[in-house]
């Protein structure tokens, strides 16, 4: 039996159903509060379990029988209100994972981690595995979250488990919905002028699935993997979207000032209203860094062939348009 964490989420419940129509069993973790997404609502072989990746008693529990683990959850924000429990799920939940599995002789343990982990290009060069990450100002506390949550990991190998790290780029699909990265394509849906000036990676959810499961299968392991099937500049991708969307391209190239200015306008706003502030210094950074990313790695490890990403887009857009 595998066991799956995060099984609600986007790229969990995507890698739930492609694991049962290849003929798992599956294990399925899930907070209490959580919601399954339609995808999985008439999947009846899944075996549900509520737990908290904070009780180390609970995910002991649900090992039992288990062979393979696909850990899925994390705690994304960006917002310095959540830093403190982002962290604490992160990096103490992965650490309580990791423990559980060597305490109950996992075969094998996959963790999703994120291109966030992985360091930046010195020289505009293509990021790849062995850029060394550093902790530094221009780091998120997402990215530090994951970071060493990858180095629980790296612990756990050394103390005999087989595991392998994932670190997807920023990952599109059809089911995503207005969460995540359906939210630009929400956003252009409804008409968006501006464009910032940065670049990042991009790769559909089917992809990443296909990848985690054939390493899984695999004898790889102690290994970290990009995987991300190509890289756009924003102004490139909110185009696409938009034609697909039969919406005026975004014309006008933000600044940095402007997007400081609206974050500080908008810091102002949520003090007198009470509402959440949208914009901080990590996303302003991230809107104007060109950061791209290369596959080679994964692609010769596995002979894999991304979809491309104008693909995609046109699929998701299709989807939008029939909701």
């Amino acid at each position: 039996m595998v066991l799956v964490t995060g099984a609600t989420g986007f790229l969990g419940s995507e890698l739930v159903r492609a694991l049962l129509l290849k003929g798992e069993k599956v294990r399925a973790l899930k907070r209490g509060s959580s919601i399954i997404p339609e995808i999985l609502k008439n999947e009846g072989l899944i075996e549900w379990v509520d737990a908290d990746l904070l009780d180390y008693s609970a995910l002991d529990d649900a090992m039992q029988g288990i062979k393979k683990v696909y850990h899925c959850a994390a705690f994304i924000s960006f917002k310095q209100k959540d830093k403190k429990q982002m962290m604490k799920v992160n990096i103490e939940g992965t650490s309580n994972l990791l423990n559980a599995s060597v305490a109950n002789n996992i075969e094998k343990f996959l963790h999703v981690s994120s291109v966030a982990a992985v360091g930046n290009s010195k020289h505009n060069e293509l990021i790849t595995e062995k850029n060394h990450w550093e902790f530094g100002t221009g780091q998120s506390s997402y990215s530090v979250s994951k970071y060493e949550s990858e180095m629980e990991v790296f612990r756990a190998s050394a103390e005999g488990l087989k595991t392998v790290i994932v670190n997807p780029s920023i990952i599109i699909g059809k089911n995503t919905g207005s969460d995540g990265s359906g939210q630009i394509f929400s956003t252009i849906r409804k008409g968006l002028s501006y464009y910032p000036g940065g670049s990042f990676g991009y790769v559909d959810v089917d992809d990443v699935v296909s990848a985690m499961i054939s390493l899984m299968e695999s004898n790889i392991s102690n290994e970290r993997f990009i995987i991300s099937a190509e890289n756009w500049t924003y102004r490139d991708l909110f185009t696409e979207i938009a034609a697909r969307f039969n919406k005026k391209a975004p014309a006008l190239a933000l600044q940095p000032w402007m997007l400081n200015a609206a974050r500080l306008g908008k810091g102002i706003i949520a003090t007198l209203t009470g509402t959440e502030n949208s914009l901080n210094k990590d996303t302003v950074r991230t809107a104007f860094k060109k950061q791209n990313y290369s596959n080679d790695k994964i692609k010769k490890a596995l002979n894999l062939k991304f979809r491309s990403v104008k693909d995609s887009i046109a699929e998701i857009c299709e989807n939008y348009e029939k909701n």
